[in-house]
């Protein structure tokens, strides 16, 4: 039967594994032998599924022929697939489920939350604007983003039932002292005891018990006309709270916060969805950036290498001086330095960028080695399409996750509030107790003198005790009442205090939020207007600066420009052209920041949290398939 149940377990693991989620809690059913009345009382073995340590199969079909072809889509897919911070973040809705399943039995609640990740960053920010966006965590009770965690006032009760047994087996030898009342030089008296009780307690503060109990007796004395005999009983005690700890919006009030905390998990898990698709977003924008001024970097030396070889050509010819040609040098010296420092950049962002988007970048070696190509290009529209200020306030107030974060956890304080309040009421507890006896045994085998013979009601066997106790012949009765008062109640008083204060605390951080939410929807309208209009100035400065070196070119082909003027020219248009890239990289950056201060991330990329949470996205790769040629 053994082998038979491991084989059973098996197969429901199996069963139960067959949907694709990257954690699974699989519950096995019960055995036959557990039946319906049992099954409350059985021990689930719950299994946790283990750790997702790898990558999904999306990131090894995009790799081609060593490079890995990204575009803005697929490194949104590999982000919610296989991101370490939001792998991480995604074990929270789990843990908030099973702290509401622990305090549904009546326990206390746990700490459970992991705090945000702000997200990577990129290797150089040089020229670019970074808006901070997002409120930070803290206050007391709030934990790391679980939600509220405080325990104090009345404590809850436990509301998984119980189920008791007890047995007791004695032989016991009691010298007599009196022979006239037990007509023995020794009484002996074998016992078995048994009991078996269910105790249960509910919301409203009562708590019941129901209780069997037997002792069978045999005496080796005459004296006892019912020899041997088995005494019964059947007791019912009914324990009601009347002012602490009485009613239901005290006892389960940890049951409401818990739910609350399950809300707050899902939002923090969404807090880190848009935090590191919006920093993962800057690192592939800025990769691009990287690559362009690589290309910048490599046309200035490419420039500067001509005008090298032009400039040596004329020295040899005699018609022109050697400082030139020791200044084009110099110049191709510049050039290979700042396209090193450029070849730096991209090959430290595609390490950084690889690490975000794979959970063992660091110990695969084909990750490692290949090159990130991205297939998308910065581009600027044309004009803005804003809605008015006030108008994206009301918008971030409604979609960002953090307020309604701070709303729920207020909620959950007003929730505990109830809690201490009551802890401040004495101890009022309204009892009854209903019990049925029974006696049953055999008639003394030796009756002696002056022994009564015993009823006949009571020479039998136990059914006929069990008769007696449910017709209720020997019923006993009690009702009454306890009362503490505890004077001055000081660690009450302060811990109901204490949970106004702090209710008070948070009301005003949710005051700051929106003021904060404000700030930021604010300052982000402001910088992506900023960045389009350094952008225009960048185009056009850009622009001048190539005219000026196609002047100056032509002013040197006939004689009317020194090659110092046109290596400056150079400079100047290699520098225009870097800020131009720059001022690019500056509004996928302000967007990306104006995105998550107004809350529409998630929507303007398409993401959907279903598939963030399962940590599997059903939209194919967006470059073609293996032997195709990649898009431009």
């Amino acid at each position: 039967m053994r082998t038979l149940w491991r084989v059973f377990i098996v197969i429901s693991l199996a069963a139960c594994g067959s949907v694709a989620q990257e954690i699974e809690i699989q519950t096995p059913a019960a055995p036959p032998v557990v039946g319906p009345l049992l099954r409350p009382f059985h021990v689930e073995r719950r299994v946790v599924s283990a750790a997702r340590l790898t990558n999904t199969s999306r990131l090894e079909a995009l790799i081609r022929g060593g490079n890995l072809y990204l575009s803005v889509q697929d490194v949104i897919a590999l982000v919610l697939e296989n991101n370490v911070d939001i792998a991480i973040q995604r074990y929270g809705p789990f843990l908030a489920r099973e702290v509401l399943r622990r305090a549904q039995g009546g326990g206390f609640l746990r700490d459970i939350g992991q705090p945000v990740n702000p997200g990577p960053t990129s290797v150089s920010l040089e020229g670019v604007n970074v808006n901070t966006v997002g409120l930070p965590e803290g206050g007391s009770g709030i934990g790391s983003g679980g939600g509220i965690v405080i325990q104090l006032g009345t404590p809850p009760p436990n509301l998984d039932p119980v189920l008791f047994a007890y047995a007791n087996f004695q032989h016991s030898t009691t010298p007599s002292s009196n022979l006239f009342l037990y007509l023995v030089p020794s009484l002996i008296n074998d016992t078995r005891t048994f009991q078996v009780g269910y105790a249960q307690s509910f919301l409203t503060g009562t708590n019941t018990q129901l209780t069997y109990g037997s002792t069978h007796s045999a005496l080796n004395s005459p004296a006892w006309n019912v020899n041997p005999y088995t005494q019964g009983y059947l007791d019912l005690t009914v324990t009601q709270n009347l002012l602490q700890g009485f009613g239901i919006a005290v006892n389960n009030r940890n049951i409401r916060v818990a739910k609350n905390n399950m809300k707050v998990t899902d939002l923090q898990l969404k807090r880190q969805v848009i935090t590191t698709v919006s920093a993962v977003l800057n690192l592939y924008w800025d990769l691009v950036s990287f690559n362009e001024d690589l290309r910048i970097k490599q046309e200035a030396l490419n420039t500067a290498q001509q005008l090298f070889e032009g400039n040596q050509r004329q020295v040899g010819l005699g018609t022109l001086p050697a400082i030139e040609a020791t200044r084009a040098a110099a110049e191709v010296s510049a050039a290979k330095e700042n396209l090193l420092i450029a070849q730096t950049n991209v090959a430290q962002q595609e390490t950084v960028l690889k690490n975000a988007l794979s959970r063992n970048s660091i110990v695969s070696q084909t990750l490692d080695e290949v090159h990130i190509l991205p297939l998308d290009h910065i581009t600027v529209p044309e004009k803005e399409d804003l809605q008015p200020t006030p108008q994206l306030v009301d918008l971030a107030l409604t979609q960002r996750p953090e307020i309604a974060q701070t709303k729920i956890d207020i909620e959950s304080s007003i929730i505990n509030l109830g809690g201490t309040r009551n802890a401040l009421l004495p101890t009022l507890q309204a009892f009854f107790e209903l019990t049925n006896n029974g006696l049953s045994g055999q008639a003394s085998p030796s009756p002696q003198d002056g022994v009564l013979t015993p009823a006949p009601a009571l020479v039998g066997g136990y059914g006929n005790l069990l008769g007696q106790i449910f017709s209720r012949d020997f019923p006993n009765y009690s009702a009454g009442f306890s009362l503490n008062i505890t004077f001055r109640n000081r660690a009450a008083q302060a811990d109901y205090v204490t949970d106004q204060l702090s209710l008070r605390q948070r009301q005003l951080q949710f005051q700051k939020a929106v003021g904060q939410v404000r700030v930021d929807v604010k300052n982000a309208v402001i910088g992506l207007q900023q960045a389009r209009a350094r952008y225009e100035t960048a185009v056009a400065t850009r622009a001048l600066a190539q005219q000026t070196l196609e002047a100056e070119q032509n002013r040197f082909r006939f004689g009317e420009s020194t090659i110092a003027t046109v290596v400056q020219a150079e400079r100047d248009l290699a520098a225009d052209q870097s800020a131009e890239v720059q001022s690019m990289a500056n509004y996928t950056h302000a967007k990306v920041a104006f995105d998550e201060a107004v809350g529409q991330t998630l929507d303007v990329n398409g993401i959907s949290m279903d598939e963030a949470a399962a940590g599997r996205v059903a939209r194919e790769s967006t470059i073609p398939a293996p032997g195709a040629e990649p898009r431009p």
